[in-house]
Order: C-alpha cells, then structure tokens, then sequence
C-alpha cells in the first residue's frame, strides 16, 4: 500500500486545489495581524481632555458654552495661577457657583486667590473632545488608569497563550477545520462584544477571549497548509508571514479611514465571519485523517485534489497506509518522552520565548516617534517585507538550519553593535538597529516553519502552538524588561538582546536539517530524521520506508 505522500506526488503536491486552499487561508495572516497590533489605533491617547470641576457642567448647560468655551472660563484661568496645575489628572478642589456671571464666572476669584486654590486628584470626571475616538477616552484610561491600556494588551496576549494550550489540543484531537471554523465563529462574535461593551470589564474579559480564538485562526490555518502540500513546496508557510506584515500595512488605513474605536474594531472582526464559508471549500488534513484512522475519508479528499489538479490516481490507490502507532491524545509529555523530540521542544520553546522578545523589544525601542502615527505605522510595518523575500530566496537553496542561525545571530551582532556607537552618528545607529529588526524578523517567520516539520502529524497542532505559547510570554515580558533595564541604562536592553539571539543561532544549529524531507508522521519518524541525513546536511539515499504512512 502507498504512504502518503506517494499519494500526495501523484495527487499533485502544489496544484489549483492546493493554491486555491492556500490562498483563502492566507487571508487568516491578514485578519490575526489586525488583531495582534490594533491597540496602536484603539487605544490612541486622546488629543485634549480635562478634568470637569463640580459645577462646571450645570454652569455650561445655563450659559450655553461648548466645551471650549467651558474649558476656557474654568480651566485655563486657574492654570494660571496654580503653576503646578494640569486640568488632566487634577482639579481645583472647588464647587462652581452657578448664580455667578456667565461672562465673567471667576470673578469672585479676581483677586489672585485662584493660586492658593487647593487641588484634589481627578477620578471620573474627564471631558473629551472626541470621546469616543479610542478606548481611552471610552474607559477613562488617563492619568492613574493609564496602566490599564497596557492590561488591555497583556490580557490580549494572556489570551494567545491560553489558545496555544486549548485549541492547540483542541485541533489534534477534533480536527483541524473543525477548530479553525469554530474559532473564526468565536473571533468574530467577541469582536462585536468588544466594540459594544458597556465597562472595561466586558471589555477585557472578551477580548481575552477573541485572544484565544485568534490563536486559534492562526495556528491552525498554518497547519492546515503546510500538512496538504509536498516537502518542496512547504515554503508557503512563509508567504502566509508576507500576508501577516500585509495586514499590519493596511490597518493603519482602517484606523485613518473609521475616526472611532467602535467602528476599528467591528472592522477587523467581522471580515472572521466570511471564514465560515471555508466549510464548502477547505476540506479535513487527510494527514490529520489517517493518525486518526480514518483512511477512507483521507482517500476520498485525495481524489478530489487530484481531480482539481488536473490528475488522475492510480486504481491501486484504493487504500494508503495507516499508521500503526497507538495514537493518543496530546500531552505535554508525548514532546519530552524521547531523546529528538525533547531536545526539539527545548530548542523550540526558546527560539519562540526569544523572537518574541527581541522582535517587541526593538519594535518599541525604535518605536514611532511623533509625526504622523499613520504613515509611521505603515513605513515601520513595511520594513517587514524583505525579511519575507530574504528567506523565500534563501531557505530553498541552502535550507532551513542556516538561515535560521544566521538570522538571530546578525540580530544579536546588530543589536550590540547599535549599543556602543555614539549618539552623533545616528543614522548609522537606526540603520544598524532596523538591521538588527530585519534579523529578527527573519528568524521569528522561520521558527514557524521549522517547528511545524520537525513535529510529526500525531503532535504538529499542539506541538506548535505549545511552542509558540513562549512567543506569548516573551511578548509580555519585552515592555517590562526593556523600560525597566533603559532606566538603569539606555542601551542595556540591547546588551540583553544581543546574549539571547546569539544563544538562540548557536542553539538552532543543533536541529536537524528539514529542506526536501517529507513531514514526519509519527514520534519514530522524529526521532529517525537524523539519520537520514550525512554530513553537511545530504540526505542519505537509504529510508526506512515503513516508518512513513
């Protein structure tokens, strides 16, 4: 009886269906990158805010003052006078006087009293000019609940590692398409309650919620591509990233576009429920099918792809291999059990906790500073692009394994070069840092490549999103870590940066080569990869073929 990916040749390994396929799923990378960055535009801080003394509102209403006018009689006059006064996070301690002229309403204060005016902290009577442009204004999210816009995200993140977990286990043991459809229906449904949410706390419970089912879009769709093409073609793993930075360009031009934060979110949500129509088109992995013993449906989704590529099966194709190793339901233990496989996890878990962290990290070091945040959005998303292109270039040509090390290693190199050179050279110090971005970037889109061949079908899912549950981690962790240690000293972080990504190429080395191997199927085949490779990487010619379904 065939294996697989016999059948897969025959079937065609990169054909209209699989094009097709892929291409739908790409629009997942475009969707999760609106998810992942839309606090940058959700939570703009306000453009003028101040805090409304008791009173102030009545004595508007009666002498019919807009909000400028307001905030010109009962603000800006006792600045004066009170030279530690902002109007934002304090107020005068004082209750205006409505009987007073609308005119002049400070007149009782004409005596230069308004300095010794006593002061009290403001706690939920800010006024807005557009009080509805972003979540901060929404949720009063100034002054001391300035720290909540950071939860907000933290919460988003918490909700990345707990999809990592749940639905990770959830598509190994269910299904892929089963996880990717319910998750597009749960992203969806928490977005709209995101954006209509009456207090800060609907707010972040779903939105924690729409972490973890965006977790799950993303993931899963990832595996269903690389799972229904050949070992040649995997590479389309890497496009689904250039699709990824493609929605980081565009969301700037959403948030130009939509002038509140309600009608942000609802955009970049509702696009989920279009997935749903992926049920008719997208069918189950057959690799998923067969671990689970279900060879006849995988054979029959094996003649529809090869009759929409144009082939033709064979008549001896009526049965393909099954696995004979006992599948059970993931666990942690099943990546720790064997020698490979645990070195792989290790390896895996700190290239993704270490991307995540420096990829952060130097994001918001180089940061957007001032001008226009649409355009700067925009230009620092774009410096994304040719790390994609590098490696579609590379990775087929001299493998995986190398550009993975020499990407985190010229990050490391990048970052601590950037560290010692002096302020008065700074366009050689933003050239070398955005270089070191590039690296980063580069090594964070390979990761998700290499971890998903080196993990055989019985574990590919959970294996990976365990993994990646690290990148989660990291990226709570990079804000902390690098406001903390630039207090001590403005370049440390880089110095931190540079010992991670060094460590990390150098640990990456120790994997094996997967360039033109087929995706291992079970634990046996892992940790047997080795062996079919000689020096320098060749692919020796004897296979055990049995291990291969």
């Amino acid at each position: 009886m065939p294996s697989f990916d016999e059948v897969l040749k025959e079937a065609g390994e990169f054909g209209r269906f699989q094009k097709r396929v892929f291409f739908l799923l790409c629009q997942t990378g475009i969707t999760f990158s609106f998810l992942f960055a839309s606090v940058v535009f959700l939570g703009q801080a306000p453009g003028s805010y101040w805090c409304r003394i008791p009173g102030a509102a009545e004595q508007s209403e009666l002498c019919g003052w807009t909000l400028e006018e307001e905030r010109n009689f009962t603000v800006l006059p006792l600045r004066l006078g009170n030279g530690s006064f902002s109007g934002e996070c304090e107020r005068l301690d004082v209750v205006w006087d409505t009987s007073v002229s609308c005119a002049s309403p400070l007149s009782r204060y004409s005596n230069g009293s308004t300095g010794h005016l006593p002061l009290t902290t403001c706690h939920d009577n800010w006024v807005y000019k557009q009080p509805h442009s972003s979540i901060v204004s929404e949720y009063n999210l100034v002054c001391g609940n300035a720290w909540m816009l950071d939860l907000s995200q933290a919460v988003l993140n918490l909700g990345f590692l707990a999809g990592a977990f749940t639905l990770g286990y959830a598509a190994d043991r269910y299904g892929r398409i089963l996880t990717y459809l319910l998750s597009c229906l749960g992203v969806g449904i928490c977005g709209i309650i995101v954006a209509f949410a009456p207090n800060f706390t609907i707010f972040l419970i779903f939105r924690f919620l729409q972490g973890v089912f965006g977790k799950g879009t993303w993931m899963t769709c990832y595996v269903i591509v690389t799972e229904i093409v050949g070992s040649d073609q995997r590479i389309v793993g890497i496009v689904i990233q250039i699709f990824f930075t493609l929605g980081i360009m565009v969301l700037p031009g959403i948030a130009y576009l939509l002038p509140t934060w309600q009608g942000i979110q609802l955009a970049i949500s509702l696009p989920n429920f279009l997935f749903l129509l992926y049920y008719w088109v997208v069918p189950e992995s057959p690799r998923w099918l067969l671990t689970r013993k279900k060879g006849d449906k995988a054979l029959k989704i094996m003649h529809d792809i090869a009759k929409h590529n144009g082939k033709y099966l064979s008549p001896h194709y009526s049965e393909i291999t099954i696995n004979n190793e006992e599948v059970s339901n993931p666990s942690f233990l099943s990546l720790v059990r064997t020698p490979q496989m645990r070195r792989n996890t290790l390896i895996f878990m700190y290239a993704w906790f270490t991307s995540a962290l420096i990829y952060q990290g130097l994001v918001m070091r180089l940061g957007i500073v001032g001008g226009n945040l649409y355009l700067d959005f925009f230009i620092s998303a774009a410096v994304e692009l040719p790390a994609a292109l590098l490696i579609l270039v590379t990775i087929d040509r001299i493998g995986r394994r190398l550009p993975f090390a020499i990407s985190n290693i010229v990050a490391g190199i990048a970052c601590l070069i950037t560290a010692f050179l002096p302020e008065d050279i700074l366009w050689l110090k933003m050239t070398i840092a955005t270089l070191g971005r590039l690296g980063i970037t580069m090594a964070f889109e390979i990761v998700y490549l290499v971890n998903t061949e080196l993990y055989p079908t019985t574990l590919r899912n959970f294996g990976v999103s365990l993994c990646s549950s690290l990148c989660d981690l990291g990226g709570i962790i990079a804000p902390f870590l690098l406001f903390r240690l630039a207090a001590i000293w403005l370049e440390l972080p880089l110095i931190i940066f540079c010992i991670l990504a060094v460590v990390c190429g150098l640990l990456v080395l120790l994997l094996p080569e997967t360039k033109g191997i087929s995706l291992p199927e079970t634990v046996e085949d892992v940790e047997q990869l080795s062996s079919h490779f000689g020096k320098c990487g060749k692919k020796r010619k004897h296979r055990d073929t049995n291990s291969y379904i």
